[in-house]
Parts: C-alpha cells; structure tokens; sequence
C-alpha cells in the first residue's frame, strides 16, 4: 500500500526508480536504509569528506516506510528535558535541547538551498490542554528550560490557545515558535534527490539479505553485494526483526492518521489556515495540523501493538482506526463534519523504553554502526542522527561522537509474552484513565498506575512529570 503523502510525492517525482544491485560492487560507506535516517546520514558523510564513496541499498523506494507516512510535525526535544537530564546530566541535556531545535532550522534552510519543495512552514508548535487533568502538564520543564536559558516555550491565555488551535476543546497551552510542518513524502524525495546530485550511489528494491561481520563487513542482496569500509543500518523499525538482539529495545506500536479532502474555504473560515503543529497532552496524543492545499490531517499513536517486535502487514494498510479519528476530529472541528476522509493509513513506530533514539556499533563491530528508536518524533530528529552516525563512521572527536546517546539502549522492556501482554494492558488503562479524565471523573487508582508505565516511554517529560 502507498499512503496518502507518498504516492502525492511519487505521481510529482519525475526522475522514476534507481536501479536495483546486480552483481557485487565496493564502496567506503554502505547505508541499509533510505529514509530519513540513512538519507541524512549519507548527506552529512558528503558534506563532510565529498570524495568518500557512499552507496545505500534500500528494500523498496526511499520513503516507503515511516519517512513518507508519518504526520510531517516537525518537533524538538525541550519538552523531553528532564529524561535527557536523568540519563546523560545537564549539560549534555541543555545541548541536545539546542541541538534539537538547530535542527529544525537545519532543514529547513536544506530544503530551501536545495529547493526541495517540501511545503515547510516555520509556524511553530502548540501543546494544549482538553481537559482539567491535563492542565500544567508543562509546567515544571518549562521552568527548568527557562532557568537554563534554553526556553523557547511561552503559556497562552485560554482565548489564545483557542484562537492558535481554532478549536473550542483546548483549555490551556504552551507555543514554541520552534517547530514546522512539512509534507513528509516530498522531504524525503527531495532528500534522495540531494544525495544523488552529491554523489551518493543509489540502490532501490534492493534488500539486505545477510550481513557479514567481517573485516571488511560485506551486505548480501538478492543478487549482489557491498563490500564496505564502513557499514550504517538505518533500519528504524525494521531493526528488531532483523537484529533479534534489539528485539527487548524497543516497542512497535501503530500511529494512525487520517486526512480530509482540500477545504481551504473552510481552514480559513475557522482560521487554521497555517502551519502550526498541535498536540493535546495525552499519553497516546491527538495531533493535527494542516496542509498547503487546504487539507486537515489528525493523527494519534498508541493504537496496534506488535508481538515480539516484528513488523506486522497491518502497518501497510488503511487504519483500523478510522471512525474513531474522524469522531475525534470533528469533536475539535464540527464544522468539519460534512468534509469527506480522503485516505487512511498506520505504520509502524518504534518507542524506545526511553522515548528517545540511540546510537552505537552493533555489537561493538569497529565497523558497524546504527541508530533508531526515535519514538514517534524522527522528522527533525533523524537530522541530528546524520549528525551521530556521520561522526561516529567518519571517527571524528566531536560533541556527537563523544555523547552517551552512542552508547546504545539505556532501559529494555520485558520479555515476551510480558511486553505484547503488559502494552495491552497499559493501552486500555490509558484509554479508560483518559475517557474518565474528559468526563470530569477521577480515574480508578489501578488506571493511573498502569498510566504511568506509558508515560515514562512516551513522547514528553509532562507526562512523566504530572504522573509522578
């Protein structure tokens, strides 16, 4: 199945598919993966050393997985301040929250020097409030972010909030102007064009079938190989069905989205006819936001769990989820409620058990090297993993070589059958604990605490935060 914003960004890309690999070739650098991750990370290597030979081997089309179907919100790391301080300490933390919101500048600027026509728009992020429970969720790491003068973030009045988000079930919230949207499928085209004009060698539908450790290690394909000097797998999701060892590293769950029909009339009547990014401050968030020819999008995560960390066909086809985002949107937009749902669709979202990336050698192999785990924020997030991977291939003495995200997963989660059982029934106490929240209920004590688990992995430090 191609989703919503990859086949727009396919039935625009005239250049057609790169070949797939016949026969066994060498190159100084071999990336398994052409989605964000590994497309940034061949860039930056080019930006770096022009002359190293850089080759990536994709399974299927750059930006068929997440890269081209995920919600194209564009976020930093401020909010998740307290986990970064908890894990690497508070200089390392203050840097990554800069980094993080560089990196949305870093982009965006990539796209307009290379005229990647990714429809970004710079117009910031809003969290919000739906309901009592929720209010000062942000409160505590916004006052850390602004004692470390690294705040971008600024409370709202009620009228403003609702004004910003154009809906009345926003009660609070705080807006960054730190923050985009972009068009997901044409960032990610536009990506693969860029490497291909910096040199980058390209190989389409091809996958890795077998990794050889060696000294050089050698990637097997159907019908070829690379024997490389170095080797980077920017596997994101697929990574635990490939390497079981990373199989109690991550979770996958669905993010679900859906996206209506152009009404650029009506996004302009309600005032939502810009870019911001909106987020409501639940475990498994609502987000939303609109797009240059006049569509609303609403997504929300937490939704399918898979068993074992495998990739489920599910991930590949219209959401299941369908009827309950679109009550949900039009419970923010009933003036949405005659706009037809023109596509649905899921993937798959690795969460790591510290709702943030990692970065290593595999197996401590000098020469083999990946990243993944960007939990559901990995569209300004995967720049700063180029940034990782290049430094750590190229062997440089930098800021992001030295990092403590480049020591692999910090926490795991249990084993099987614990997790697939343990994510069920932590997802239906969130869903109770959160329906009892809008009605104006207390929620059942056994609910709040089974919450907490999905908050410590979650998207936010409010949410750990206001569960503590």
């Amino acid at each position: 199945m191609r989703v919503f914003w990859f086949e727009q960004a396919l039935q625009q890309d005239r250049e057609g598919c790169a070949p797939t690999l016949y026969g066994d070739i060498t190159a100084d650098v071999c990336i398994v993966g052409g989605g964000y991750t590994g497309l940034w990370t061949a860039i930056q290597l080019k930006q770096k050393q022009p002359d190293l030979d850089v080759t990536i081997v994709e399974a299927d089309l750059c930006g068929a997985g997440a890269s081209g179907r995920n919600g194209g919100c564009m976020m930093t790391w401020a909010t998740k301040y307290f986990t970064l301080e908890r894990l690497f300490g508070e200089r390392e933390a203050v840097r990554l929250v800069r980094a993080s919101e560089e990196a949305v500048h870093a982009v965006t600027a990539f796209c307009r020097e290379q005229r990647i026509e990714a429809q970004v728009r710079q117009d910031g992020t809003l969290y919000t409030a739906t309901n009592d429970a929720q209010r000062g969720a942000t409160d505590a790491v916004v006052a850390r972010l602004e004692a470390l003068g690294v705040n971008s973030w600024r409370a709202l009045s009620r009228e403003e909030v609702q004004h910003r988000a154009a809906s009345s079930r926003h009660l609070s919230g705080i807006f960054s102007p730190v923050g985009a949207t972009v068009h997901p499928g044409l960032l990610v085209r536009g990506l693969r064009r860029a490497a291909l004009r910096m040199g980058v060698r390209l190989y389409e539908n091809t996958p890795m079938r077998h990794l050889e450790r060696g000294r050089p290690p050698v990637v097997r394909t159907p019908q070829g190989s690379v024997r490389a000097g170095k080797v980077v797998l920017a596997l994101n999701a697929a990574m635990p069905t490939e390497f079981p060892q990373f199989r109690r590293a991550v979770v996958l769950v669905s993010s679900d989205m859906i996206i209506t029909a152009p009404r650029p009339d009506l996004l302009e009547r309600i005032r939502l006819d810009n870019g911001i990014a909106v987020m409501d401050s639940r475990i498994f968030v609502h987000y939303y936001r609109t797009t240059t020819d006049g569509r609303l999008m609403l997504g929300k995560g937490g939704n399918t769990f898979a068993f074992g960390g495998r990739m489920l066909k599910r991930f590949d086809e219209p959401s299941p989820y369908r009827q309950s985002l679109t009550d949900a949107l039009h419970a923010f937009f009933p003036a949405f409620a005659d706009v037809p749902v023109a596509a649905s669709w899921n993937g798959a979202s690795e969460r790591s058990a510290t709702g943030l990336p990692f970065f290593a050698r595999l197996d401590d192999h000098p020469d083999i090297f990946y990243g993944f785990g960007y939990s559901g924020n990995g569209v300004g997030p995967t720049y700063m993993g180029g940034q990782f991977l290049s430094s750590l291939v190229l062997g440089l003495d930098n800021a992001w070589a030295r990092s403590p995200m480049t020591k692999g997963p910090l926490s795991t989660f249990p084993p099987e059958p614990l997790r697939y059982l343990g994510s069920l029934m932590v997802r239906n106490a969130v869903r109770r604990k959160e329906r009892d929240e809008d009605l104006g209920r207390r929620p059942r004590w056994i609910d709040r605490q089974l919450a907490k688990f999905a908050a410590v992995a979650g998207k936010a430090d409010k949410e750990e935060r206001s569960a503590a």
